[in-house]
């Protein structure tokens, strides 16, 4: 496939469960907020957890009346071909056409990828201008990224997640000679300094050392988001009771704070808005229903 003129922001973890698809919302939010126009694709055909977000978004909004920006959403449906290599080649084909509808009228394209490894993962991989990470903290999630000593986090070997990365590195090296900035994101992060937090920073920053990557903090296990994801909202939405369904908490705003200090982490502050952009109020989809 041919770059994008976009910045191309991926989400990526082979271990279900990390908060891909709850950060690529917050993440769209609040680029969208900023006046950036935003696209957004999820290649994960199975789960569908974005997409399901971003429908939630749109009913809760049409119903209570509110005024909040929405992304330019793809939803890839799964294949319903004869063969695995069928299914896979329409998967490709419904994710070429995705970003050639709208790679040259957005500023950021967002790609939520499967927890799995398929040949649409590794191209959306070597897509990517910024490739972003969320690991719960803990050594079961690790040992997709590396395998490490249990008593001192010393690396022991790649694992393959990281191997897949390196690959589309070296892909998208090959495509126009830059490279992916890739930042590993700590989420579900204890409040106790245990071992087993130790270990997992630890691991993680000998992983970075190796390959040339940057490790971040990201969001504390929140009760916060079990109740906005059924409604669509994201921590970045107007803190009132009508866009909440209830009254802001503490968690709330402690979520919004650690998703500040995440979206600085991405450097992203370089991108140009364009001028005279609004914040997006639409919604295309390329199949199924959203």
């Amino acid at each position: 496939m041919q770059r994008s003129n976009a910045h191309v922001i991926v989400l990526g973890n082979e271990k279900g469960g990390s908060g891909k698809s709850t950060t690529a919302i917050h993440l769209a939010v609040h680029l969208l907020y900023e006046g950036f126009r935003v696209a957004t694709i999820d290649a994960d055909s199975r789960q569908h957890t974005l997409t399901t977000y971003v429908r939630n978004r749109r009913e809760w909004s049409s119903a209570h009346g509110l005024s909040v920006p929405h992304s330019t959403h793809f939803h890839l449906p799964q294949g319903r071909g004869d063969s695995r290599e069928k299914n896979a080649d329409m998967e490709f084909e419904m994710f070429r056409q995705a970003v050639a509808e709208v790679e040259r009228d957005v500023d950021y394209l967002i790609v939520d990828t499967p927890g799995f490894d398929t040949h649409l993962t590794r191209i959306a991989h070597s897509l990517a201008d910024t490739l972003i990470t969320p690991l719960n903290d803990s050594l079961i999630d690790l040992d997709v990224i590396a395998k490490v000593e249990p008593d001192s986090g010393t690396l022991i070997e790649l694992g393959h997640y990281t191997r897949l990365v390196q690959r589309s590195r070296r892909e998208r090296l090959a495509i126009d000679g830059r490279t992916i900035d890739w930042l590993m994101v700590r989420n579900r992060i204890s409040t106790l300094n245990s071992r087993n937090t130790r270990l997992v920073r630890t691991g993680l920053e000998n992983v970075a050392d190796r390959v040339g990557c940057r490790v971040a903090d990201g969001i504390a296990e929140r009760v916060i988001f079990r109740s906005l994801f059924p409604i669509g909202m994201t921590v970045f939405d107007p803190l009132d009771e009508d866009a909440l369904g209830g009254a802001p908490t503490m968690s709330h705003i402690g979520a919004r704070q650690e998703y500040r200090l995440l979206l600085d982490a991405l450097n992203l502050s370089g991108k140009r808005r364009s001028e005279a952009q609004p914040a997006q109020r639409g919604q295309r989809v390329l199949a199924g229903t959203v």
